[in-house]
């Protein structure tokens, strides 16, 4: 491990950020125990590690700060280094103990793994790919809402991929299940990993292609085709949903 790099602290779900540099800088071993950090990429240029704590060293100018925040307080690069070191951090948190045996787990230095050392159990980072569907028809975007979005929130439909399933079959099922309508021409847009806590975002295009529209209570409040200049509050720039709603309402 490099003697000196940029620091990612966490406890009870809070980052520690400086105004200065964002995040800490200092020699291993500075904020914790070096052999429970991990290395989760690299800073201007220097080395950045994570690491759990159970409470944030006090600090000029720190602050506890929830990963969302990251975004609006440093940008789009920093919020992914530190969504990335928190995926990792709730992995090595989730796998102390193998899920098969139950002895303790160790750290392996060749890769990113929890090793057991009884029954050579390999523990990798979780990821759920999920997909997430703009449906149009014409001019017209279908967005729906979820009762779990801020007051007024409407986006694209998501889902998560089923075992078996390819990508495009869970495009239509999802649609099919929380609105009750028939896609067409799905066209892949970007993808973005979202550590709330360890999904992968595919997004998509799609056309209409039949069905009234039916949402699942369960799952969707509501539901409607909404035009571009009668949209309702969309969701937060952070997320791939709205670079997909802003690419739909650019000119051809």
């Amino acid at each position: 491990m490099s003697k000196t790099g940029y620091w990612i602290l966490r406890s009870e779900q809070r980052l520690l950020t400086l105004v200065d540099t964002v995040f800490p800088f200092g020699p291993a071993g500075a904020f914790g125990d070096p052999d429970n950090a991990l290395y989760v990429g690299e800073l201007h240029g220097q080395p950045c590690h994570a690491v759990d704590l159970a409470e944030l060293p006090e600090m000029p100018g720190a602050e506890p700060t929830p990963l969302r925040a990251i975004f609006q307080l440093a940008g789009p690069e920093i919020f992914a280094l530190a969504g990335r070191a928190t995926q990792l951090l709730d992995w090595q948190a989730n796998h102390r103990f193998c899920g098969k045996c139950g002895t303790p787990t160790v750290k392996k230095d060749s890769e990113l793994a929890m090793h057991c050392p009884h029954c050579g159990l390999l523990a990798y980072p979780r990821l759920s790919p999920a997909i997430m569907v703009l449906v149009r028809d014409g001019d017209k975007l279908l967005l729906g809402r979820s009762p779990h979005f801020k007051p007024g929130v409407f986006s694209a439909l998501a889902g998560f991929v089923e075992p078996g399933e390819t990508l495009e079959e869970c495009a239509a099922r999802e649609v099919r299940e929380e609105v009750g309508i028939e896609i067409t021409n799905l066209r892949y847009f970007s993808s973005q990993p979202w550590p709330f806590p360890n999904s992968l975002m595919i997004a998509f295009f799609a056309d209409y292609a039949g069905g009234e529209i039916t949402p699942d209570p369960a799952e969707i409040e509501a539901a409607e085709w909404f035009s571009p200049d009668a949209l309702p509050i969309l969701p937060d720039p952070i997320s791939i949903s709205r670079r997909l709603i802003d690419a739909a309402l650019r000119p051809a």
